[in-house]
C-alpha cells in the first residue's frame, strides 16, 4: 500500500511539474517565437507594429453551439465529423516545355496555389511548394494527398516566383530553397516576408500594396534599357504590381501580421496575369482595383478551404466558390483557373466540393463554364486570347449548392 501511495504522489508532483513547466512555456516562449520583419511608417494597413486588413479583421468564429477551444481540439484530433478524403489521388505529371512562346500564354496546375505560367518568354511559379507536407514540423501537419503536377526535376528554368504570404501552404522554404540554387529566379512577395526569406539566403524584393517594379529593374537594367534591348533573355519586358487582398500571415502564431500578404497583377507582353494568393473576401473592392492595370487574360483564384463547419460557405479567411465567382465577375477576366483545393486538406470540405459547388455557382451567375473550369493536377490550360466572357442561360438552385459536402 505504501508504495502505491509512493507511486501516485510521484505521479502526481510529475504531472505538477508538466503543468507547471507549459503554464511556463506559454508564457515566456511567445516573445521568443515572436518576430518583427518589417519596420517602417504607419499607414492604412501597418499600425507601425503588424499589419491589418483596412476593410475589417480576420475571425475564426466557432461552428454554431461549439466553443472555439473544444472546436480547434476536435479539429486537430481529427474528430469533427469531416467529409472523408482520399488517402491519394492520382496523378499524371506534366512536362513542360522549356521555354515560353513570346505572344502565347498556358498554365499547369501543380496543385494548391502552385501554378507554373508561360507567357512572354517568362516561366512564372506562383507559392510554390513540393514538400509534402504544409507544417513547421513534418510529418505532423496537413499531408498532400496529390503529388505535384510537374515532377520538380521537369520544371523548366524559373525566371520569377510570387510569393503571396508567409504560411507553411503558400511559403515552403524547402522548395524556395532548391529553385533559388537551381535556377536564381527573381522573388517578389510582400513588405516583410523578404525578411524570412533572407534568414535562409533567398534574397527577394519585397513590395507594399500599390507599389510594383519592372522585370528591367529585378535584372539590374536602366529604365531607359528596358525601352530599347527588347530581349526576351536579356531585357525582359514585364511588370509585377502587389495588390490588395484579405488574409493575414503567421510562422508561430505570436507573429501574427508581422509581414504582409497579397495579391498579384503580372504584366507581360502576352497579357495580364492576375494572382489572388490567398484571400477572404472582405469588401470585395480588391478584384477591382487589379482590374484597373488592364484587361486579365488569366486569373488564379482560391476556392478551397472555406468550410469549417456543415453549411458554411465562406470564412473570413478564404473565399468559397461562390465569392470565387464574385472575384471573377469583377476582376473581368477572360479566363481562370480555380486553385487552393484538392491537395492539402486544411478544411471541413469533401476532396471535390470546391469544384461541383463552383460549376453551380457559375450556372447561378450565367457565366460560360468554361471560362472558370476546373483543371486536374497536371492539366495544363492553353490560355486563350482576351476576349469578352459570354453569358449563358442561368440554371440556379442556390439549395444544391449548400447542401454539397
Amino acid at each position: 500500500m505504501g508504495r502505491l501511495v509512493s507511486i501516485i504522489r510521484g505521479a502526481g508532483v510529475a504531472l505538477l511539474f508538466l503543468l507547471i513547466t507549459l503554464c511556463l512555456a506559454i508564457t515566456i516562449l511567445p516573445p521568443f517565437l515572436d518576430r518583427i520583419y518589417y519596420d517602417g511608417p504607419v499607414s492604412r494597413h501597418y499600425d507601425g507594429a503588424r499589419f491589418f486588413n483596412p476593410d475589417g479583421d480576420i475571425d475564426a468564429p466557432a461552428p454554431p453551439g461549439a466553443s472555439r477551444s473544444g472546436f480547434i481540439a476536435r479539429y486537430l484530433l481529427g474528430d469533427d465529423d469531416r467529409p472523408a478524403w482520399p488517402e491519394a489521388v492520382a496523378v499524371k505529371p506534366a512536362r513542360p516545355a522549356p521555354f515560353a512562346a513570346p505572344r502565347g500564354m498556358s498554365a499547369t496546375w501543380v496543385g494548391h496555389a502552385t501554378v507554373l505560367v508561360q507567357a512572354a518568354g517568362l516561366n512564372i511559379l506562383t507559392d510554390p511548394i513540393w514538400s509534402d507536407y504544409a507544417s513547421p514540423f513534418p510529418p505532423l501537419g496537413p499531408k498532400r494527398v496529390a503529388q505535384p503536377g510537374i515532377r520538380f526535376d521537369d520544371l523548366p528554368k524559373i525566371d520569377l516566383i510570387v510569393i503571396s504570404h508567409n504560411h507553411y501552404d503558400h511559403m515552403d522554404l524547402p522548395t524556395l530553397k532548391r529553385l533559388w540554387a537551381r535556377d536564381r529566379p527573381k522573388i517578389v512577395t510582400s513588405l516583410g516576408n523578404d525578411a524570412i526569406l533572407k534568414d535562409n539566403g533567398i534574397p527577394a524584393t519585397a513590395l507594399d500594396w500599390g507599389q510594383s517594379v519592372s522585370g528591367a529593374a529585378l535584372n539590374g537594367l536602366a529604365p531607359q534599357a528596358e525601352i530599347q534591348c527588347g530581349n526576351y533573355e536579356h531585357c525582359p519586358d514585364y511588370r509585377i504590381h502587389v495588390t490588395r487582398n484579405h488574409h493575414w500571415g503567421s510562422r508561430w502564431g505570436s507573429d501574427r501580421n508581422r509581414a504582409l500578404w497579397s495579391s498579384f497583377v503580372i504584366e507581360t507582353r502576352a497579357g495580364n496575369i492576375f494572382f489572388a494568393g490567398d484571400t477572404g473576401a472582405g469588401d470585395m473592392g480588391w478584384p477591382v482595383q487589379a482590374r484597373r492595370f488592364g484587361p486579365i487574360r488569366l486569373a488564379l483564384i482560391p476556392i478551397g478551404a472555406f468550410r469549417f463547419w456543415k453549411g458554411q460557405m465562406q470564412s473570413d479567411a478564404h473565399i468559397g466558390p461562390l465569392q470565387a465567382v464574385e472575384v471573377f465577375r469583377r476582376l473581368g477576366a477572360s479566363s481562370a483557373i480555380p486553385i487552393h483545393w484538392g491537395t492539402f486538406r486544411l478544411s471541413y470540405e469533401g476532396w471535390n466540393t470546391p469544384p461541383r459547388m463552383l460549376r453551380l455557382a457559375l450556372r447561378c451567375a450565367g457565366i460560360d463554364a468554361r471560362r472558370f473550369a476546373p483543371l486536374r493536377i497536371g492539366q495544363t490550360l492553353a490560355v486563350p486570347a482576351v476576349s469578352p466572357v459570354p453569358s449563358v442561360p442561368r440554371r440556379c438552385d442556390e439549395r444544391a449548392i449548400r447542401v454539397l459536402e
